[in-house]
């Protein structure tokens, strides 16, 4: 399968750079050269939801990663070379913790989520955009 750079980009700003921020802004992109597609919205929603949570927008960070979870559940284990059911369950995980204490925000020290990529040829091109970004 042939992946968008800005498929590539996203994942290297969602795994290695921690970014989500310019998550958002890549994919963001992405989605709208893909005529709104509800997968790409749907992954840049969790982006999105890390986003707020870092942020202690614990209200915002419901809301995003609500929307994504209704948006990705429709796709099957394995879409664009990523593990969508691993990223639906760590998302679901993390609406439960932050629902469990929105008035006063996340009992729980922040922590990153990870995309895992099952298809060798796309975590090439991940490992290929960290060197050439950071060389």
């Amino acid at each position: 399968m042939i992946y968008d750079p800005l498929y590539i980009q996203f994942l290297y700003h969602f795994n290695i750079d921690r970014d989500y921020f310019e998550c958002h802004e890549v994919m963001e992109e992405l989605w709208m050269e893909e005529n709104r597609s509800p997968l790409y919205q749907g992954l840049l929603q969790v982006a999105v939801g890390l986003y707020h949570a870092r942020n202690n927008n614990t209200g915002g960070a419901i809301k995003l990663f609500s929307q994504a979870l209704s948006k990705l559940e429709l796709y099957p284990d394995h879409k664009l070379g990523i593990d969508m059911q691993l990223l639906l369950r760590e998302s679901r995980e993390y609406v439960i913790q932050l629902q469990q204490h929105e008035p006063t925000g996340p009992p729980f020290k922040f922590y990153d989520l990870n995309i895992v990529v099952h298809d060798d040829l796309l975590a090439a091109h991940v490992k290929a955009y960290t060197v050439v970004t950071h060389d």
